[in-house]
């Protein structure tokens, strides 16, 4: 017997044992993973990270507004808690978290993130400038008016509705909104292998093209676009690649440039102003605050000695950001600059990704607009076919009373024999007289032809005596003919599709006219930002670096007076030029260069920055072992020295590289650099092993390679053997070491040969 037959035959003893049995089947865990991750993330493409392209809203918007108008937050009406909103939408309808709620809540209340909001918010609901919300407990919310239009006519059976998650309430697929949301407000979220980013629009512009579409289905993009001229951010701003426009609308994918907007004011003293009045779109949020730490640095770093200030004065009635500049500032470069260094000028991805026929489509313009348009007459479709049917109702009940009105005597008479409601209501729908007492036998025939419908007999049943008097008899004839002309019109709407369409039209205008708003974003095309970067004097500077990794420069006066904290505080300390570069070699091989203009430059006692935020340098996979500046090596050359004791000489003229970074040498398979040297006035050179040995030679010994080359061996090492500190000696200065709690000075070391084992130190 195998083992898996051992393991079946003990889980039936088990289940047999327990009173239990059961089936175990075999899966392939490959394919179990691969359907349970195709599940996962179909739920949350289609449920959850994705807009529907009908009403333009995700899972949890949809379900947040349908939420709050079953509370009765109509835009009329008072506002309540949004912990109250919060609740009823997480124990309702979206059991996922009540941030997620309150955060979708939120954003819809946004102005500065919804171009057209559909949520009045009071209280704290967070800024521009990346504040964030109040907690949900202190905020209060209500419907706008447009919402509304997004959320009416459900009661006309106009969607369908679905169990929630644990089959107790309806709740609606979708909303049947009447205005374009999807390309209104735009949309954006990550689902899984997939994204979203729909810029928002112009409401006016959006239905003028809708109500293109319709009287054109044949409509070019390009015809589409003297309605829509383009995006419509509510942060304002320009776009300035218009002609890109037309491909990014025809394939749903692309980016849009946008530049902040500004303005130039004179200051007292002659100084000026520039005033950001609008910024682009991805800057809100905590990208403000980046952008003026960014404005800050090009002033801190030297790029610009155009800066007096800079202020944020943004409030609720917009952006004001103002720059102070020098009198005698160039505003066009400076602006310019501004544009290039900064998110002043940033892009948007278009990926214009939503939901349609239950599939994620990536769709253009027109395919949005055809969505859109279909789902309208969709709506309209089971709009006017419910009203036609209530319309019919009611025609069927007024007829029944008026034909009663004009037999009201034989009614009464009918009521007044029958024994009960019962009775009275055969009589009147089946012409059935058993048992009723009648006052002559003409009025028996009469009623066994009256033949009334169910519910007419049910509405004359329950008629009020004052439906009698002449006036109210009058009016229930006028009702009859308003109902008819209504069954006339709703049947002429749903058998023409002109009648409809111009149904829809009337509707679209009637939304245009109240919620249409001038254009905030310029659509133009605009050349590149072209920046003259002003070449700074050059002169020198140190370079110091403590041993924590902070480095910053100072001028050499402000050296001198504070030279011996200078060189006791810092690790290394190096005199370069402004316009130069620094030189980190480490122990991998690496050599990183640092632009002396993205170090800080100021005071001896500022912090600095770390390298490795102007560099590619690590700190944690590798160490430096050599500063320098490169003009300093244009004039030497270096020594590299090994842990497998490879060595070479290399001209430092072959390190002046542009690059961030570059290979300084080739190391052989587990071989790290021990040591790295300028040689200037070093005349020999001491090598020591792990296991004590020292050899002592001339540098001249030591042949110059190219930086991409190996080397050669320096010294012979045992197999455990290596390279644990390089010396250099100069021929006239005494070089003494601690070795073994005793001073070794390599000055009297026996001269050796490149190359030889060395002699051991004992102590």
């Amino acid at each position: 017997m195998d083992m898996n037959e051992e393991n079946k035959n003990a889980a039936e003893q088990q289940e047999e044992g327990t009173g239990m049995k059961g089936i175990i089947e075999e899966v392939n865990i490959d394919e179990e993973m691969r359907s349970a991750y195709i599940d996962y993330s179909m739920s949350v493409i289609v449920s959850r990270a994705l807009p529907d392209a009908r009403d333009g809203l995700k899972p949890v918007q949809r379900r947040v507004l349908f939420g709050m108008e079953g509370l009765g937050l109509d835009y009329s009406g008072q506002t309540k808690k949004s912990a109250r909103i919060v609740g009823e939408v997480l124990g309702k309808f979206h059991p996922h978290g009540d941030s997620s709620v309150y955060d979708a809540m939120a954003r819809l209340a946004q102005n500065w993130n919804q171009r057209y909001p559909l949520v009045y918010g009071q209280g704290n609901f967070g800024s521009m400038d990346g504040d964030p919300v109040a907690a949900m407990r202190y905020t209060e919310a209500k419907l706008e008016k447009l919402a509304n239009d997004v959320l009416g006519d459900m009661e006309k059976d106009t969607v369908d509705f679905q169990l929630n998650f644990d089959d107790t309430i309806q709740e609606p697929t979708v909303l049947p909104t009447k205005a374009p949301l999807l390309l209104l407000n735009g949309s954006a979220g990550i689902a899984v292998g997939m994204a979203t980013s729909i810029p928002p629009h112009n409401l006016g512009e959006v239905i003028d093209a809708m109500k293109a579409y319709m009287q054109d289905e044949s409509i070019s993009t390009r015809e589409l676009m003297r309605y829509i001229k383009g995006p419509d951010f509510p942060t304002g701003g320009i776009v300035i690649n218009e002609e890109e426009l037309l491909n990014i609308y025809e394939t749903g994918v692309g980016k849009i440039k946008i530049r902040g907007k500004v303005e130039v004011e004179k200051a007292k003293g002659g100084k000026l102003n520039l005033v950001i009045t609008e910024i682009p779109y991805p800057m809100i949020g905590l990208n403000i605050a980046k952008f003026l730490s960014d404005v800050a640095a090009l002033s801190e770093t030297k790029k610009t000695m155009d800066i007096v200030d800079i202020s944020n004065q943004s409030s609720k009635e917009g952006i004001r950001i103002v720059i102070e500049l020098r009198k005698d500032t160039d505003v066009e470069n400076f602006t310019n600059m501004l544009y290039k260094k900064t998110r002043l000028e940033d892009t948007f991805g278009v990926n214009m990704l939503a939901i349609a026929d239950g599939r994620p489509e990536t769709m253009g313009l027109k395919q949005i607009l055809k969505a859109c348009t279909d789902f309208q007459f969709e709506v309209a479709t089971r709009k006017y076919t419910t009203l036609l049917e209530k319309e019919k109702e009611k025609k069927e009940i007024q007829e029944g009373l008026i034909k009663a009105c004009n037999v009201i005597d034989l009614i009464i008479e009918i009521l007044r024999g029958s024994k009960d409601r019962n009775m009275a209501k055969r009589c009147l729908t089946e012409g059935t007289t058993d048992g009723i007492r009648f006052k002559s036998k003409e009025s028996k025939i009469m009623a066994q032809q009256l033949m009334f419908t169910e519910k007419q007999a049910n509405a004359i049943l329950e008629m009020r005596l004052y439906k009698l008097i002449g006036l109210e008899i009058e009016a229930l004839i006028n009702e009859h003919e308003e109902t008819m002309s209504n069954i006339f019109r709703y049947e002429d709407i749903l058998e023409r599709k002109d009648s409809m369409a111009q149904v829809i039209i009337n509707e679209l205008n009637q939304i245009k006219k109240e919620y249409s708003k001038p254009r905030k974003t310029e659509i133009t095309n605009k050349e590149e930002a072209v920046y003259e970067e002003k070449k700074p004097e050059e002169m020198d500077v140190m370079f110091l670096m403590d041993r924590f990794g902070y480095a910053k420069t100072v001028d050499m006066a402000t050296y001198e007076r504070n030279k011996e904290a200078a060189d006791t505080e810092n690790k290394y300390v190096v005199k370069c030029k402004n316009t130069g570069r620094i030189c980190l070699f480490t122990d991998i091989g690496q050599l990183h260069t640092i632009k002396v203009t993205d170090i800080p430059y100021g005071k001896f006692r500022d912090k600095g920055i770390p390298v490795d935020n102007v560099s590619n340098y690590s700190a944690f996979r590798e160490t430096i072992l050599c500063v320098a500046s490169q003009t300093e090596l244009n004039l030497y050359r270096m020594i590299f020295v090994t842990k497998q004791a490879m060595m070479k000489v290399v001209d430092g003229g072959e390190f002046d590289v542009s690059k961030r970074l570059v290979a300084a040498t080739k190391l052989n398979e587990g071989d790290e650099v021990v040591s790295v040297t300028v040689i200037k006035e070093q005349r020999n050179i001491v090598l020591q092993s792990k296991d004590g040995y020292f050899l002592k030679f001339a540098i001249e010994e030591i042949p110059e390679k190219k930086k991409g080359a190996v080397g050669v061996r320096g010294m012979k090492l045992s197999d455990k053997d290596s390279i644990e500190a390089v010396y250099y000696i100069q021929n006239a200065v005494e070089t003494a070491i601690p070795y073994k709690n005793k001073n070794l000075v390599l000055n009297t070391l026996k001269p050796g040969k490149r190359d030889g084992k060395g002699i051991k130190v004992r102590a």
